[in-house]
């Protein structure tokens, strides 16, 4: 609707994982580096966590897109599976015909498997298990997946597994159940939100990656943008997406922060203030807990009891009687 207003090809903020709009932060180039590095090593788990919408898919797409030649690759998407299921789900990705009897046998099925490792290692190809959403694996399958590096020959392990996950992926990979696992992760990485700096670079980099030749958005728009998203990816294409929807039915060509405010609140059904009502609301609590210091110590000088007095008035009370009494003067 909004593209050939602002010139555009295509929507620059959908949230598909397209890998041809990958902003390759520097985070994002090194957990892009650690899978690919992963891949070639010779057996074990490399991990990569990240939470919600902060581009691990889009990471593993790009990886996909740069797999090495020599490489098979069985990705699973879907791993909330019986072990049984998640073994036939491998073997499918890769090709291994199963039949009857190794769909009701654990063995038969780690059998096929195995076969198939041998022969691609015979070939020198490389095989590559990539696990999305490995936090949604059981500990039982986790198990089995445990067991599937223990295919070798004397000098490599025939499969390299990649866990891609949420950050409770480094949670269940820490139960005692789980050790031998966790023995075996040989790296590890966490992909953190952008900075106000990367989501002024990324949304920047959407919008020229899709055909823009100008710069809609303003600098007070682009630091809303980061505020109210936190820097993470997706929720930067939602409030983009919808501030440029906002920007074309007000038939404005420059995003404001107040535009990116009200698209925000649109999508997420509340309102969001200006950041400096914020700084205003902080001074205020500042300034409060300032003049309750004040007040209190004030109270406490106050209660103390009153000074006795200084020497030259407890002279003048006592005066008199050092004196003695008073001697009436007579005369001759």
């Amino acid at each position: 609707m909004y593209t050939s207003y602002f010139g555009l090809g295509e929507k620059p903020f959908s949230i598909t994982p397209d890998p041809r709009y990958l902003y390759m932060s520097g985070r994002h180039a090194e957990a892009l580096a650690h899978l690919l590095y992963g891949i070639n090593e010779s057996g074990g788990f490399v991990q990569l966590t990240g939470e919600v919408g902060t581009g691990k898919t889009t990471v593993v797409r790009t990886l996909l897109s740069r797999m090495p030649a020599h490489a098979d690759v069985a990705l699973i998407l879907n791993p909330r599976v019986t072990p049984a299921e998640f073994l036939q789900s491998i073997c499918e990705e890769l090709g291994v015909p199963i039949g009857d009897a190794e769909r009701r046998s654990l063995k038969l099925l780690v059998d096929a498997l195995n076969r198939r490792l041998l022969s691609a290692h015979a070939a020198g190809r490389r095989v590559v298990l990539i696990v999305d959403e490995a936090q949604n694996l059981s500990p039982a399958v986790l198990e089995h997946v445990r067991l599937l590096t223990n295919l070798e020959t004397p000098t490599q392990k025939l499969l390299q597994i990649l866990l891609i996950g949420q950050p409770e992926l480094r949670a269940l990979l820490d139960l005692p159940e789980l050790r031998q696992l966790a023995q075996r992760v040989t790296g590890r990485y966490h992909l953190e939100p952008l900075n106000r700096e990367e989501t002024r670079h990324y949304v920047r980099h959407r919008m020229r990656v899709a055909g823009a030749t100008t710069d809609p958005f303003t600098a007070g728009a682009l630091r809303e943008v980061h505020r109210i998203s936190g820097g993470i990816p997706r929720v930067i294409n939602v409030c983009c997406d919808r501030a440029l929807l906002g920007a074309y039915s007000s038939e404005t060509r420059k995003l404001t922060a107040r535009l990116v405010r009200r698209a925000a609140g649109e999508v997420y059904g509340r309102r969001f203030a200006p950041a400096w009502l914020g700084w205003i609301a902080a001074a205020v609590v500042a300034l409060g807990a300032v003049t309750a210091l004040v007040g209190g110590w004030r109270a406490w000088h106050d209660g103390l009891p009153a000074p006795s007095g200084t020497p030259d008035d407890a002279a003048r009370a006592v005066g008199p009687i050092a004196r003695g009494p008073a001697t009436a003067r007579t005369t001759d």
